[in-house]
């Protein structure tokens, strides 16, 4: 679950930046303690930018050069970029929707370590594929583990929120191409792929809710029984939602959900606010006044109803500005399905058996109440093994506080005891 609602504005925000004299430049741009690299291609024919912590490459842009620097502009998210060349660097500030930031810039490119990122050559084929669900173009990429056959058991994989290539990129981990490696070289195959409107796949954003999401995964799960005997589904965040739906209505014949939300989306994004705002340092009475408007602001966004205003609120005009930047988020199709999304309904149709996994230290999906939702909900006789593990992140990460603004910090991807429970679990079911 990428979305925080608290932090969406800031995030979209520092999405992209600046260039300098010719070649690779880049720079960290810093908002409010979030840092992103950026990467500016000063190409006079094709500029362009990267911000590849957030797996956004080759975006078009204008370079125009001045009398001391450069204007870099980004029309497709409205940013612009000017820099004063100053010996070695360019220092100058990035714009967007009213706000501006210094950044400086460096000549190449800032690459971080990511060691278990893989690196061929492999021991197992990897097969370009394509499906379909209604205009949506999937395409992915179909591992299959020496010896495979039809009787390998096989998982799709389902990214969380926001849109993904099929590595489930971000600050240039990989995690979907670390597990999948594992499970090949475990016996395992795997299907991952692009979501819809991004990398090689194409379909609808605009209107699209986690219902389309599943449809897309389901039809990916058709594409595999065509080859495979057994098929099961393995999601992250949102996307270990979409699994446990998948199992509820029989599409799949074991899951693997990985810090998958259980509760709904309104309680997991006001626990979400007020952990983030706890963090900040806000009043404890501030976080109970702005989580209560949160609250009615879902209902009524639910229940198709006006929302409320901050007006009368005793709020700072900070919070007041960021309610404002939520509301007008709510009425998407997206949040809208998302708010009133609950398993816990579902769970007692799911029969096949059920990996589900958290870290402890997870401060985007809570660990507590959504294991604790599936170790009720499921019936008696699912098998089952839920776990919380201890020092993970929601990117299952060995962390120190859990907060997302270590990720991109942090050289691991996936931790090894973590993905050596999923392949113990998948051991035991053969």
């Amino acid at each position: 679950m990428k979305r925080i609602l608290l932090l969406f504005a800031i995030l979209l925000a520092a999405a992209f930046a600046a260039g300098a004299q010719t070649g690779t430049w880049s720079g960290k741009l810093d908002v409010q303690g979030v840092r992103l690299t950026l990467v500016f291609h000063l190409d006079e024919a094709v500029p362009s930018l990267d911000s590849p912590d957030q797996g956004a490459k080759g975006i078009p842009a204008r370079l125009e050069r001045t009398a001391t620097g450069i204007r870099f502009a980004v029309p497709s998210i409205g940013a612009v970029y000017e820099g004063t060349y100053l010996g070695s660097i360019v220092a100058g500030t990035f714009s967007q929707s009213g706000q501006s930031f210094p950044l400086t810039l460096v000549p190449g490119a800032s690459k971080p370590k990511r060691p278990q990122t893989p690196v061929g050559p492999f021991p197992y084929v990897q097969e370009e594929v394509t499906f379909t669900n209604g205009d949506a173009v999937l395409k992915g990429t179909l591992v299959l583990p020496e010896g495979c056959s039809r009787q390998t058991p096989v998982l799709v994989m389902v990214t969380g929120s926001g849109l993904q290539n099929r590595d489930e990129e971000l600050f240039e981990h990989k995690p979907f191409a670390v597990i999948a490696d594992a499970l090949a070289r475990a016996g395992v195959a795997s299907l991952r792929y692009d979501d819809r409107g991004f990398g090689e796949s194409t379909g609808d954003t605009v209107n699209s809710t986690t219902e389309d999401f599943k449809d897309d995964a389901r039809a990916g799960v058709r594409l595999l029984r065509e080859r495979f005997e057994r098929v099961g589904v393995l999601g992250h965040s949102e996307g270990g939602t979409i699994a446990l739906m998948l199992a509820a209505e029989g599409e799949a014949d074991f899951v693997v959900s990985l810090a998958g939300a259980v509760v709904s989306g309104a309680e997991t994004l006001l626990w979400q606010n007020r952990l983030a705002l706890a963090a900040a340092g806000v009043p404890a009475g501030t976080i109970d006044t702005y989580c209560k408007l949160l609250s009615e602001a879902f209902a009524a966004c639910t229940a198709s109803a006006p929302l409320p205003t901050a007006d009368g609120r005793d709020l700072p005009e900070a919070l007041k500005q960021n309610y404002q930047a939520v509301a007008m988020q709510l009425r998407s199709p997206y949040l809208n399905y998302f708010l009133a999304l609950d398993a816990r309904p579902l769970l007692p149709r799911i029969t096949c058996p059920v990996l589900a996994l958290n870290g402890a230290k997870d401060t985007q999906v809570d660990a507590g109440p959504n294991l604790a939702a599936l170790r009720a909900g499921l019936p008696a006789a699912t098998p089952r093994r839920i776990e919380a593990l201890d020092g993970l992140n929601h990117l299952f990460q060995h962390c120190t506080t859990g907060a997302s603004a270590e990720y991109k910090e942090i050289e691991e991807t996936f931790a090894p005891e973590a993905l050596a429970c999923i392949l113990s679990w998948l051991q035991d079911l053969r």
